[in-house]
């Protein structure tokens, strides 16, 4: 299956390791040797609706990447910081 790297952006970020939403892909990192995409890039959330700016950006590494569907992505990724954070429900 080849995809653009444009086809990856504002899909959800899945972690198969507790089922969290990370996030959507806003960016991507970019080995210009290889010429090949090397991480993704989540935006941190905004604090305050943005008036103290936003939390750390995630960076997941490419070998990290389980699965690409049309509609998510599926990583095996440890977000640093996440531990004792309530999950909000949908």
């Amino acid at each position: 299956m080849y995809c653009r790297a444009n086809d990856l952006r504002c899909k959800d970020v899945i972690n198969v390791k507790n089922g969290c939403r990370i996030g959507c892909v806003c960016d991507f990192e970019i080995d210009l040797s290889s010429a090949r995409i090397s991480a993704l890039v989540i935006y941190g959330r905004w604090r305050l609706f943005g008036l103290l700016g936003r939390g750390k950006d995630i960076i997941i590494r490419w070998c990290d990447i389980q699965l690409i569907g049309e509609d998510a992505i599926l990583v095996n990724f440890d977000v640093p910081g996440d531990r004792g954070r309530r999950q909000r429900r949908r």
